[in-house]
């Protein structure tokens, strides 16, 4: 069984309201408004649906599992709410943070240690992680594209940094 067969995890068509929310993340201002509102706002849907249930899932149709690795500085586990794309029967992470200039944290806390934990609607799994082969790459950004269309528009936008892919293997 795989990644995403275990969570539970897969994609659904967005509806028409949904690929309109999903066309306002992908554009300059509306990718900088949910960098900085998502986080908040993602905790307090959660809070309230007892974890089924998120922003971007239930505004975009986009299913946004939670990724929990350990701080590289403070070795306290940090948690993030991102989208995966499936890939075979595992699942991928793409460090776009919405377009910004910067890196993520969680990019750069999987780097230091690759050993994660997803968790989607209240089932988890141990994973490790690596940076996708070149072939693997190009073939993810196809698919993330196909899913949704922010990520052409962020990958653009992010020229002055390597986009860096994940992915993600059962831990042993």
């Amino acid at each position: 069984m795989g990644i995403a067969e275990e969570l539970g995890y897969h994609l659904r068509p967005a509806n028409v309201a949904q690929r309109g929310v999903q066309a306002l993340g992908a554009s300059r201002p509306g990718a900088w408004l949910f960098s900085h509102t998502l986080r908040r706002m993602d905790r307090w849907v959660q809070r309230v649906t007892g974890g089924r249930h998120t922003m971007p899932g239930l505004l975009a149709g986009l299913p946004v599992l939670r990724l929990t690795t350990t701080g590289r500085r403070s070795g306290v586990p940090r948690s993030s709410y991102l989208l995966a794309i499936p890939y075979g029967d595992t699942l991928t992470l793409l460090g776009t943070n919405f377009g910004q200039a910067s890196t993520p944290a969680w990019v750069l806390n999987l780097e230091a240690d690759p050993s994660a934990t997803l968790t989607f609607r209240g089932r988890s799994v141990t994973v490790v992680s690596r940076l996708a082969t070149p072939a693997e790459h190009a073939e993810v950004l196809t698919r993330a594209e196909a899913v949704y269309v922010g990520y052409r528009r962020y990958q653009e936008r992010i020229a002055d940094r390597r986009l860096r892919i994940f992915v993600l293997e059962p831990a042993r």
